[in-house]
């Protein structure tokens, strides 16, 4: 009993370290494409946005696309649903980012998070960027 006590206290701070750098892992909101970008448009900012960041793109297909991102150990492939209106991203793969299900949850390093929340930033920027230069429809 007091073997098992102590094996129970030692590995509990073993645990909230390992938690401490989990989160939920949540799709971010869909993208809002500004009125009049074709596809390729849509296309060419995902493309440049992701590009910002150092991910590359992996796969191409018309209205998806999917990015990884190398970094030192740590890989993350994110898929982008897109058409004139949207741009939705999602969860692929990763390795070495303490992916796990459990209980009905899904959590990954909170780091994943925040490079999503930089594609995000960037797509949005390369949309706003493209609209104010009047090159949504140009490039389509």
């Amino acid at each position: 009993m007091l073997r098992r006590r102590v094996f129970s206290l030692l590995l509990a701070p073993v645990l909230v370290v390992i938690l401490a750098g989990a989160a939920v892992l949540v799709d971010p909101s869909p993208i809002a494409v500004p009125p009049g970008f074709s596809d390729s448009a849509v296309a060419q900012a995902i493309r440049l946005g992701v590009a910002r960041r150092g991910w590359v793109i992996t796969r191409q297909d018309p209205g998806y696309m999917e990015a990884t991102l190398h970094l030192r150990s740590h890989v993350a492939t994110i898929g982008l649903n897109y058409d004139t209106k949207q741009i939705k991203i999602h969860y692929v793969s990763s390795e070495n980012l303490d992916y796990e299900v459990e209980k009905k949850a899904t959590y990954i390093h909170r780091n994943y998070l925040k490079w999503v929340n930089n594609v995000v930033h960037d797509i949005n920027i390369e949309l706003l960027e493209m609209a104010n230069a009047g090159l949504g429809a140009a490039t389509g």
